[in-house]
């Protein structure tokens, strides 16, 4: 379609105009530059100056303030700035060249902290914490309490002794950011308001990847999609408090979609206690525990289309005791476990997976299993499960399902079991096989089932 000549003389002067602001932007920053912190840098030079880096720290406060109060962002030319305790302002925006402009941390407390401000913006900045010791008062090099909006866009965030990034009652967005080397976690958001974390790489970190936690349990709404996580330790143990690539926890409304997470201790991804949550779309690889957990006292969780490929369990939806229920799980694929996990289990490991209340399984591909494909109940705690349209090979026991006193309704149909050489379909009461194959008999004995219609080949 063609432009008529009005439309376009509003562009051009659109255009010029934009210009004509940003050729003022440039000049303005290389005028605090130069009026601000050429002091500062060439203080570096000099190493016998014992307040040098602090000298410079003043200098790059200073630059902060001006921009903020006249509500510019401050630009920052390829180099090194080493500093500590910079403390953004309301509308406070920095950027840099990317992969050029670096602010160290000198020591002596923290980054960067932001408190009780409407929104901060850094971008295309390298945040290095060189590993030094950040202050009893720090949590994170990067540290953010009652900001409504975090933009952290485009950086490379490493060397914290603690958290990377560390946010309490914030919302905003942390995208296409390297986050590396932290002693806990990457980034750890608490109380956090519509937070988006998408596009990150988040690895070789000491005790988690990204957390999303709560105080007490209630609506976050937040958005973890489409990052990459790696090599996330559990420095300081447990049972799965640690090591998880992403963990949500008491956060309801949470969406985790197209995750690529690898080389975790324990869980790839992990919802405790996290309501209505959808865990759709990840790649789970080489899992020190379970690939996939949702436990405790969750109601709603949409675990779809995922692929997990090695882990000790593949998918698990527990603690029915603890009011955990009401699952949808269908989709996805489980192969290549072991029996092998971080520590002893009551239930053991080897299994794809395991549901307890309330709960779909459908559609979904295991592979693999070394104990059980599928566990369903466990002891009394079982109610209310259809397991239909399944493909489960190579594992021991096709599908175990509790019979014990108190468990209640399963309906295993539609399903196809090969290679399971221990049985398709069997009875158990707690860990303890008590019955034949149902999958052909059927399960008149156990009036609370129904196995019908599946294919053993």
């Amino acid at each position: 379609m063609k432009q008529s000549p009005l439309t376009s003389r509003r562009d051009l002067f659109r255009l010029a105009g934009a210009s004509a602001f940003a050729l003022v932007a440039s000049r303005s920053f290389a005028t605090t530059r130069d009026g601000d912190l050429r002091g500062a840098i060439d203080a570096v030079r000099y190493k016998t100056m014992p307040d040098a880096a602090d000298r410079k720290s003043a200098s790059l406060q200073k630059m902060i303030d001006r921009a903020a109060a006249e509500n510019v962002p401050v630009f920052l030319p390829p180099g090194t700035y080493a500093a500590s305790n910079l403390v953004p302002r309301e509308n406070t925006r920095i950027t840099g060249v990317p992969g050029a402009s670096r602010i160290v941390y000198t020591g002596g407390g923290k980054l960067f902290s932001a408190e009780n401000v409407k929104r901060v913006e850094l971008s295309n900045i390298i945040f290095d914490g060189q590993n030094r010791s950040l202050g009893d008062d720090a949590e994170g090099l990067l540290q953010f309490s009652g900001v409504a909006e975090v933009a952290i866009d485009n950086c490379e965030i490493a060397g914290s002794r603690k958290h990377a990034v560390r946010l309490e009652r914030c919302g905003g967005r942390i995208e296409r950011s390297r986050i590396q080397g932290a002693g806990q976690s990457g980034i750890y958001a608490v109380e956090s308001d519509r937070l988006s974390i998408t596009g990150n790489e988040v690895f070789d970190c000491g005790n988690g990847g990204i957390l999303v936690h709560r105080w007490t349990k209630a609506a976050d709404n937040s958005v973890v999609n489409g990052n990459r996580i790696y090599r996330i330790r559990a420095n300081d143990g447990g049972t799965g408090q640690n090591g998880n690539g992403i963990n949500i926890f008491r956060a309801d409304n949470v969406m985790v979609a197209n995750n690529h997470v690898s080389d975790c201790a324990f869980t790839a991804i992990r919802a405790n206690s996290a309501s209505d949550i959808q865990i759709t779309g990840n790649q789970c690889q080489r899992s020190g525990e379970t690939a996939i957990y949702v436990e405790f006292e969750f109601v709603g969780a949409i675990v779809s289309n995922n692929m997990v490929d090695g882990a000790a369990n593949g998918i698990s939806i527990a603690n029915f005791d603890h009011g955990g229920r009401l699952a949808s799980v269908t989709g996805n694929v489980v192969r290549n476990l072991t029996l092998k996990g971080p520590y002893q289990h009551e239930v053991g490991f080897g299994i794809g997976i395991a549901a307890e209340a309330d709960t779909l399984v459908s559609g979904n591909i295991i592979e693999g299993a070394p104990r059980w494909g599928m566990q369903l109940g466990w002891g009394p705690y079982l109610r209310n499960l259809v397991v239909t349209g399944n493909i489960i090979r190579q594992a021991p026991v096709g599908c175990a399902v509790s019979v014990a006193e108190g468990a209640g309704t399963a309906v295993i149909t539609d399903n196809v079991f090969q290679e399971t050489p221990g049985g398709a379909v069997l009875g158990f009461e707690w860990d303890r096989k008590v019955s034949g194959e149902l999958a052909t008999t059927g399960s008149s004995r156990f009036a609370q089932l129904t196995v019908e219609r599946n294919r053993i080949s």
